[in-house]
């Protein structure tokens, strides 16, 4: 057994019977692989509906009252039986090809830990491809995410995040924190000195949230999340992360000082101008991408909800850490 997919699920269960059905189609030996669905406390019929289906390849099927996704992939990684572990989200669709370009990858690289990007499927609404855009954009995300140019170190992430078994063996399995608990496992592999690499060309289609709510809600828990691993890991909170923090400030500053004074009223235009500057930059590159002018609309509204959720939830997790002196904060 070589490979070993530990899927953690919480009510996702339609997103759960897409990422299975790109599981069936992949082109690799069904003995060589198996799935491994951990279920953290589903009620929407996940469970029920797992337990009527047969597979071509071993599947176990896990589950745990709700603890979190770092329990539930922990849960999966007692029973796993493949040299390599496999993270990927229950929101996720992998290609076809997905298993030998991590065989290619791991023949030059030999790396204990890995991940790679995510993309939009161009079968995707409109609003998933905007926050796809917003979400892997150099100017959303800083190329953080799995992009070749990026402003800050590579951490993977269990949208698509594989580790040698040997690596769990040494330094165990995911805290319990509900946020960034991924970014947290990764810092901890580099911090053992296993090596790390970034796979660009094994990449899965991600579909996110399915809502503007939901997607500001993930984004402003990501803010929280990453207070609380710079409270862990120092090293971890850069300029690119401290930008919304930044932008969220500047713009509470600048709407007061407008209100209060009349000279700060060219402060507020100048503001004004540069956001549009930027809706213009996030339109065009998305219309290049996408060829779609709704898509390119919503992407320029999934732009600013993003840097100002973030921003905000950042802005809770200090206030949180500095004024409420909480060791770990909370989101949403």
């Amino acid at each position: 057994m070589k490979y070993s997919f530990i899927i953690a699920s919480y009510n996702r269960l339609e997103e759960v019977k897409e990422l299975i059905t790109s599981i069936d189609a992949l082109d690799y030996p069904q003995d060589s692989f198996e799935l491994i669905i951990s279920d953290d406390g589903s009620t929407d019929g996940t469970v029920d509906y797992l337990r009527t289906q047969s597979f071509g390849y071993a599947f176990q099927l896990l589950t745990q009252p709700n603890k979190g996704p770092g329990a539930a992939r922990n849960h999966g990684m007692e029973y796993a039986r493949g040299d390599y572990f496999l993270f990927i989200d229950s929101d996720c669709i992998l290609t076809p090809d997905y298993l030998r370009k991590l065989d290619a990858n791991l023949d030059t690289t030999h790396a204990d830990a890995f991940g790679g990007p995510d993309d939009c499927h161009e079968s995707f609404p409109p609003l998933q491809k905007a926050i796809n855009y917003s979400m892997t954009s150099f100017i959303g995300t800083g190329g953080i995410r799995g992009s070749e140019k990026r402003v800050a170190k590579y951490y993977p992430r269990t949208f698509n995040m594989g580790i040698r078994k040997e690596v769990y063996a040494r330094i165990g399995g995911m805290n319990s924190q509900r946020f960034s608990e991924d970014m947290d496992f990764s810092a901890r592999i580099y911090a053992a000195g296993f090596r790390v690499a970034l796979f660009r060309d094994a990449f899965v289609y991600h579909k996110r949230r399915s809502n503007l709510k939901s997607f500001f809600r993930q984004i402003f828990n990501s803010g929280v999340g990453r207070i609380n691993l710079h409270a862990s890991y120092p090293d971890m909170l850069k300029p690119i992360h401290l930008a919304p923090t930044v932008v969220v400030a500047g713009t509470v500053g600048v709407l007061l000082l407008a209100l209060l004074f009349p000279w700060a009223q060219a402060l507020l235009w100048l503001m004004l101008g540069g956001m549009a500057l930027l809706a213009c930059i996030a339109f065009l590159q998305s219309l290049a991408k996408y060829k779609n002018l709704k898509v390119s609309f919503l992407s320029i509204l999934t732009l600013y909800i993003q840097v100002y959720a973030y921003g905000c939830g950042s802005w809770s997790g200090l206030w949180q850490h500095l004024i409420l002196r909480r060791k770990v904060a909370s989101g949403l």
